[in-house]
């Protein structure tokens, strides 16, 4: 399995609002609301769900969000760039600046945590996160995705 076959270049979205990791989340689930079969009001609600368990921030200014939806018959992937680093509670301390989105469906264990592993061991190298961070548009992330 490839991030690609998770993500689409329109999933990409960059300079979203990031004065609070409430505000950053909300502006992420409209945007992917737009994009698939859910209301951005439950998505938010459910990412917001797993959040209060515990951050999702991996360490590394990296986050993965994700949440199970009965809409849905297929994992899908959303990449977001804040316009600042956002105070994510992550296990390091330090703020977040790339955000994957993981949304799957509601019984799909085995497909879902293949993703979450496949988001994480991509993340956990540095030289793909600082390229991340550097690149200027969702032609150039999505071409650097489909080749890991």
């Amino acid at each position: 399995m490839n991030i690609t076959n998770l993500l689409q270049e329109k999933n990409i979205f960059l300079g979203l609002k990031s004065g609070s990791k409430r505000e950053f989340l909300q502006d992420l689930a409209q945007r992917a609301s737009n994009c698939c079969s859910i209301d951005a009001l439950t998505l938010f609600d459910a990412i917001m769900e797993r959040e209060n368990l515990g951050s999702t921030g991996m360490g590394n200014g990296v986050a993965i969000p994700h949440g199970r939806f009965c809409e849905l018959d297929h994992p899908l992937v959303f990449f977001a760039r804040p316009t600042d680093a956002v105070e994510f509670d992550s296990i390091d301390g330090k703020p977040v600046d790339l955000v994957f989105l993981l949304i799957s469906p509601e019984n799909s264990g085995a497909d879902h945590l293949t993703a979450l592993a496949l988001l994480s061991r991509c993340l956990k190298d540095n030289s793909i996160c600082e390229r991340l961070r550097q690149m200027a548009t969702s032609t150039e992330i999505y071409a650097l995705l489909s080749e890991i």
